[in-house]
C-alpha cells in the first residue's frame, strides 16, 4: 500500500471510528422509554444512564491524549476499540440499572482514548498543510453525520429488536475497525516521552467530572442545588492545582505553555463557544420535530441528513476558503452562516412544512462545520507532531464543556420561557397542571388521561408555549453565534493562512518564511 493510499485509509478508519460514538451517543435517547420497561430505573438512575458517557468521556480525554502520545496512537485506538466493542455487549445485555450504569461508564473510558487518537493520527499522516483541513473537514462532517444517523439507526432498529440492539451494531463495525486498523494504520508516537507525572492524572479527572458534572446538573434542576455548587467548587480546586502542577513537572501531562499561542488558544476558545451556539440546533432536533410535529424518532433522524450533509461539505471548502480569505475571517464566515440560520429557524412554527426548517438547516450546517473544521485545523497545525494527542483532547475537550455548558444555559431559557407564555385552558384539572407547567413531555403524559377536548387544547397550548421559549433560546443562539465571529476575528488575526509547523512559544509559521 502506497503512502497516499494509506493515509486515506487511516482516514477512513479513523471517521468510522468516531462516527460508531456519535451513532451510540445519540441512539440512547430513543432506547431509553423501552429499556424502562424491562430494568425499571429510578429517576435518578435514568438521569446517570444517560450522562455517565459524557461525565467520563469528558474527565479522561486528557489523559489519554497524553497516553497515545507515549504508548502510541495506534496502539491505543485498537485497545479502545475492543474495549468499546466489549463495553457495548455489557450495555446490551445489562441486567439491571446498576449494570448498565457501569456499562455506560466503561463505554466513556473507551471513547475517551479513540476520539483523540483518531484527531492525532490524522495530523501525522498528512504532512501537506491544504490535504490536513480537508482531512479535519471531513472527519468533523463524518461525526456530525453520526450524530443525525443516531435516531434513524437507533429508530431502525428498535422497530424490530430489543432496546439493547442499538448497543450491539457497534460489535461489528469495531471488528472492522480493529481489523482494518491492524493493517492499515501507521504507529506514531512521542519518541521523547518523559516520565510519566502520575499525580496529574486525578486532578486533571476531578477537575473535569466536577466541572461537568456541575453544568450537567444545572441543567436539570438549577443551579441552586447544593450538590452543583459543591461540584463546580471541587472542579475549580482540581483544574487549578492541576494547572499548578503542569507549570512545576518536566514532563506535564498538559503542556500549558500551548495556550500563551494565540492561535491555539484562540481557536480552543472558538471551538468551545461555537459549540454553545449549536446546541440551539441539537435543542429542535432532540423535542421540536417529535413532541411538537409528531414525527416518528426514524423521520426525525432523516429530517436532521441535510444539515449533516452541509457540515461536511462546509469542512471540506475549508482549505479553499482559508486559502482566499485566511482563516480568521474563514472562521467568522462560517459563525455569520450559523447567526443567520439560528435567525432563520424562529420561522418554525406549530404547523411549520419541512422546507422552513431546510432553508435554516442547511446554512447552519454549512457554517459550523466550516468554522469548527478551521479551528480544528489550527489547533493541530500549531503543536508539534509529538505532541498531537494531547493538543486534540484539548480541542474536544473544550467542544464538550461547550456543549455541556450551552445545553444548561439554553435549555433553562427555553424551559423559563415555556413557563412564562404557557397558558392552560380552562377546565384543566388542579393535579394535571404542574405537570404540563413543568415541560412539554409532561404536557404529553398529562394530555393522555384527559378527555380527547381537553386533551386537544393542552397539547395545543404546550406547543405554542415551547416554540416560543424555543425561539428565544435560538435568538441567543444567533446572538452568540455572531459574537464568537466578531472574537475569531480580533484573536485569530494574523494567523498564516498555511501553517507547516510551530516555533518554540507555539506560535505559527507561515509557509513562506
Amino acid at each position: 500500500m502506497n503512502v497516499n493510499t494509506r493515509k486515506w485509509a487511516t482516514l477512513a478508519i479513523g471517521c468510522l471510528a468516531v462516527m460508531v460514538l456519535a451513532i451510540d451517543m445519540t441512539a440512547l435517547h430513543l432506547a431509553v422509554p423501552h429499556l424502562i420497561r424491562d430494568l425499571d430505573p429510578s429517576a435518578t438512575q435514568i438521569l446517570w444512564i444517560a450522562d455517565v458517557y459524557g461525565f467520563v468521556l469528558a474527565g479522561l480525554l486528557v489523559t489519554m491524549g497524553y497516553v497515545g502520545d507515549r504508548i502510541g496512537r495506534r496502539r491505543l485506538l485498537l485497545i479502545g476499540a475492543t474495549a468499546f466493542a466489549a463495553a457495548s455487549a455489557l450495555t446490551a445485555y445489562a441486567g439491571s440499572a446498576e449494570q448498565l450504569i457501569a456499562a455506560r461508564a466503561l463505554l466513556g473510558v473507551a471513547g475517551a482514548t479513540i476520539m483523540p487518537s483518531t484527531l492525532s493520527l490524522i495530523r501525522n499522516v498528512f504532512t501537506d498543510p491544504r490535504e490536513r483541513t480537508t482531512a479535519i473537514g471531513i472527519w468533523s462532517g463524518v461525526t456530525g453525520a453520526g450524530v443525525g444517523l443516531g435516531p434513524v439507526v437507533g429508530g431502525a432498529l428498535l422497530d424490530h429488536f430489543w432496546w439493547g440492539s442499538v448497543f450491539l451494531i457497534n460489535l461489528p463495525i469495531m471488528a472492522l475497525v480493529i481489523v482494518a486498523g491492524v493493517v492499515v494504520l501507521p504507529e506514531s508516537r512521542n519518541p521523547r516521552p518523559g516520565r510519566f507525572d502520575v499525580p496529574s492524572v486525578p486532578l486533571s479527572i476531578v477537575g473535569m467530572l466536577g466541572v461537568v458534572y456541575a453544568i450537567k446538573e444545572s441543567a436539570h434542576g438549577g443551579v441552586t442545588q447544593a450538590e452543583v455548587g459543591v461540584a463546580a467548587l471541587v472542579g475549580a480546586v482540581g483544574l487549578a492545582l492541576f494547572g499548578w502542577r503542569q507549570t512545576r513537572v518536566a514532563e506535564p501531562l498538559l503542556d500549558v505553555r500551548l495556550f500563551r499561542a494565540r492561535a491555539f488558544s484562540g481557536s480552543v476558545g472558538v471551538e468551545m463557544f461555537a459549540m454553545f451556539a449549536l446546541v440551539g440546533q441539537s435543542l429542535i432536533f432532540s423535542q421540536y420535530f417529535q413532541l411538537v410535529l409528531g414525527w416518528s424518532p426514524l423521520k426525525a433522524g432523516l429530517a436532521g441528513l441535510p444539515g449533516a450533509v452541509a457540515s461536511m461539505a462546509g469542512g471540506m471548502l475549508a482549505a479553499t476558503l482559508i486559502g482566499v480569505l485566511g482563516r480568521a475571517r474563514t472562521i467568522a464566515l462560517g459563525m455569520t452562516f450559523g447567526a443567520v440560520a439560528f435567525s432563520l429557524y424562529t420561522l418554525t412554527s406549530v404547523d411549520s412544512g419541512y422546507l422552513t426548517l431546510l432553508v435554516a438547516m442547511v446554512p447552519c450546517g454549512f457554517g459550523m462545520g466550516l468554522a469548527l473544521t478551521v479551528t480544528g485545523d489550527t489547533v493541530l497545525a500549531t503543536v508539534s507532531k509529538e505532541r498531537a494527542g494531547a493538543a486534540s483532547a484539548v480541542s474536544e475537550t473544550a467542544m464538550e464543556l461547550g456543549g455541556a455548558l450551552g445545553l444548561a444555559v439554553l435549555g433553562s431559557i427555553l424551559n423559563a420561557a415555556y413557563r412564562e407564555h404557557l397558558d392552560p385552558p380552562a377546565g384543566l384539572p388542579a393535579a394535571a397542571e404542574p405537570a404540563v407547567r413543568d415541560s412539554i413531555g409532561g404536557a404529553l403524559e398529562a394530555a393522555a388521561a384527559l378527555p380527547a377536548h381537553l386533551a386537544g387544547e393542552v397539547l395545543r397550548a404546550a406547543q405554542t408555549a415551547y416554540v416560543d421559549g424555543m425561539h428565544l433560546a435560538l435568538v441567543c443562539s444567533a446572538g452568540f453565534a455572531a459574537a464568537v465571529g466578531a472574537i475569531a476575528l480580533i484573536t485569530l488575526r494574523g494567523v498564516p493562512k498555511v501553517i507547516v509547523e510551530a516555533d518554540d512559544a507555539g506560535e505559527p509559521v507561515p509557509a513562506n518564511r
